[in-house]
């Protein structure tokens, strides 16, 4: 049996009593005490999120933005520096291999973050995909931590971690955007595309940094109900805004129109790796997508949302359900297809996919 990779915070995990497990190839948190209270405090407060599994793969050069325009499936040469789009790699028959975020970060200079499983696949269609441009790639996965401070006193809890320059960064830093900051005494790579539902930013430091920043930010944390938070958090919050999750609603027997995220191609995209007629359909046609089938009054609601898709008269299945963190009911997400059709999400969740 292959031994599981540990984050660089584990030996942090291991003094905060957290229960583990396997995430791919990694042995990530679980959860700390009460996922219900982790997810709450996010929502309510803030989490503090280890994300030190996902991969970043660095692309350089003259060809950079020309080179993940063939690459991924969105145009990715357009976004201003210090911007972020969120995209996906698919496959010769337009499947999806990975969903990820590209970062610009100077004008020949983008990261890529892949999910934890896929980073050495998506590294490696990458290196495939090179020969005819002028690129350098380079996968930062194993030498990169990655931490997430989640909710909404997150701005306020960074911005005493930072000099008054760096904190008026944080405090007019859009959503999907990133910028070098110093939080803490570390160098930093600051990112705002939360994946929670809620405001929030994702840090990027080497290794070496990471145990230390951590516990800056959980000390300074008290003052503003942080909690740390694990995997268990992370999906019921993701699910309950909507968001999708590479092995679950995303795998590699759907393409982005299949998945509802067609909208990411765009109508007159072409000339991508893997461009099939299943990849470039109109956004607007048809397919299967998702939808937040129940949120109980009264109950927080995520400020930020993914675009969801419409209903054409499909017949749904329920792709994934959890309990509810404000009350006692049931919180799902709904794949459909199109009329006379049954869509089936990939596997990973609890529980039996059933007609709704």
């Amino acid at each position: 049996m292959t031994e599981l990779r540990q984050s660089p915070l584990h030996a942090e995990h291991e003094k905060l009593g957290a229960s583990f497990t396997a995430f791919g190839p990694w042995n990530m948190p679980l959860k700390y005490g009460n996922e219900l209270e982790e997810h709450r405090a996010v929502r309510t407060a803030c989490g503090l999120f280890d994300l030190s599994h996902m991969g970043e793969i660095r692309v350089t050069g003259p060809d950079a933005g020309a080179f993940l325009d063939y690459a991924l499936i969105s145009h990715l040469s357009i976004i201003k520096v210090g911007k972020a789009k969120y995209s996906m790699i698919v496959n010769e028959d337009g499947h999806i291999i990975d969903d990820l975020i590209t970062y610009r970060l100077g004008k020949n200079e983008f990261l890529v973050v892949p999910n934890a499983g896929n980073a050495d696949t998506v590294f490696q269609a990458f290196v495939d995909r090179a020969a005819k441009f002028d690129v350098e790639l380079v996968n930062e996965s194993t030498d990169t931590a990655l931490i997430a401070v989640q909710g909404p006193n997150a701005e306020a809890l960074l911005v005493t971690l930072t000099n008054e320059a760096d904190g008026q960064i944080v405090k007019e830093m859009k959503y999907y955007s990133a910028a070098p900051v110093t939080v803490a005494g570390h160098e930093v790579l600051l990112a705002r595309t939360g994946y929670t539902g809620e405001d929030g930013f994702e840090i990027f430091l080497p290794n070496a940094g990471a145990a230390d920043l951590w516990e800056r930010i959980l000390q300074a944390g008290d003052e503003f109900g942080l909690k740390p938070a694990g995997l268990a958090a992370r999906d019921s919050l993701r699910l309950e805004a909507g968001m999708p999750l590479y092995g679950n609603e995303l795998n590699l027997t759907l393409t982005p129109i299949d998945a509802g995220l067609g909208v990411l191609v765009g109508k007159k995209r072409r000339g991508f790796r893997g461009q099939g007629e299943t990849a470039v359909r109109h956004p607007a046609s048809p397919g299967p997508g998702g939808v937040d089938l129940h949120r109980p009054a009264g109950s927080p609601r995520p400020r930020r949302t993914v675009r969801r898709g419409r209903h054409r008269g499909g017949r749904g299945h329920l792709r994934a359900t959890l309990p509810h963190a404000w009350s006692p009911d049931r919180l799902g997400l709904c794949g459909y297809g199109t009329r006379g059709t049954r869509h089936q999400a990939g596997g990973g969740h609890s529980g039996k996919e059933v007609p709704v």
